[in-house]
């Protein structure tokens, strides 16, 4: 469940004590992200690509074909997992941590997206009716909790400021902007197949998985019911606020936000360290 606490959460040591320190090990590469930035997006991508290379029926769930072929990829929201989501002894032995091993070993995808659209976005998410989240949280407008020190803008912004602080300049990291994928994808989507692993692209499987993953196509696909996890699909048929592949609007967040609350967001976007390449005009 998502915590309510307003106390500062320091950055945490890089122990993992809990089982699931296995499932966050042992990649060939882990997309780091804060939630809705594009992970799913990427991911059906990525499926669609080497499934179709490997003539495999597509699926979200790769490893379960055993091919040594196609890289293993971990997906995480780490430090905003750990700092937002479960309960105090969940955060004391680190359970949604990345070790920080498997950060130096395995090939890094730093995933993101404007903070202000990634806040809506996530707003949207924990407000839906079948939400997995506190009503305190569903009752929330989407102003009420851009300010909110937990949940808000503020822990979007600190959160990217830490990850780039961290592990940023390391070399086997690689920055990719949601924003660029929807501008240029087949430039940066290839840049996302190079960072897992993909020595020489296949052009025809890169074509055919971009016009897989277009949105019209998986918001299609995740209506009917079409892919084999619950990571796309829809809590509720006729809530089309529901779907995980909800509207991937470059800048939407300005139908959600009121104008104080648009000059909020911009002036905590001027925390945001300037390598992610943000502004607020």
């Amino acid at each position: 469940m998502y915590g309510i606490s307003r106390s500062a959460v320091a950055m945490p040591w890089r122990i993992n004590l809990t089982s699931r320190a296995a499932e966050l090990s042992g990649g060939d590469a882990i997309v780091v992200s804060i939630p809705k930035s594009g992970r799913t997006w990427l991911r059906t991508f990525l499926s669609a690509y080497f499934c179709a290379r490997y003539e495999h029926p597509f699926s979200l769930d790769l490893t379960k074909y055993q091919d040594p072929r196609i890289p293993c990829v971990i997906y995480s929201h780490d430090l905003f997992e750990h700092r937002t989501k479960g309960r105090w002894w969940d955060r004391a032995r680190g359970k949604y941590l990345i070790p920080a091993g498997e950060l130096r070993r395995a090939q890094i995808i730093l995933l993101v997206r404007d903070p202000r659209d990634a806040f809506v976005s996530h707003y949207v998410q924990l407000t839906r009716p079948t939400a997995d989240a506190p009503d305190e949280v569903k009752r929330k407008t989407a102003g009420e909790m851009l300010y909110d020190p937990f949940l808000g803008i503020g822990q979007i912004i600190r959160t990217m400021n830490d990850w780039l602080a961290e592990f940023g300049d390391w070399p086997n990291v690689t920055l990719v902007r949601y924003e660029d994928l929807h501008s240029r994808p087949a430039e940066h989507f290839s840049r996302v197949l190079a960072a897992v692993g993909e020595q020489q692209v296949s052009q025809e499987h890169l074509d055919a998985a971009l016009r897989f993953c277009e949105f019209s196509n998986m918001k299609k696909l995740e209506a009917a019911g079409a892919f084999d996890s619950k990571i796309l699909q829809p809590r509720d048929m006729n809530d089309p606020e529901s779907f995980n592949v909800r509207r991937g609007k470059v800048g939407g967040y300005r139908e959600y936000l009121s104008a104080d609350d648009q000059e909020y967001a911009a002036d905590a976007l001027a925390e945001l360290d300037s390598r992610f390449g943000y502004s607020a005009q």
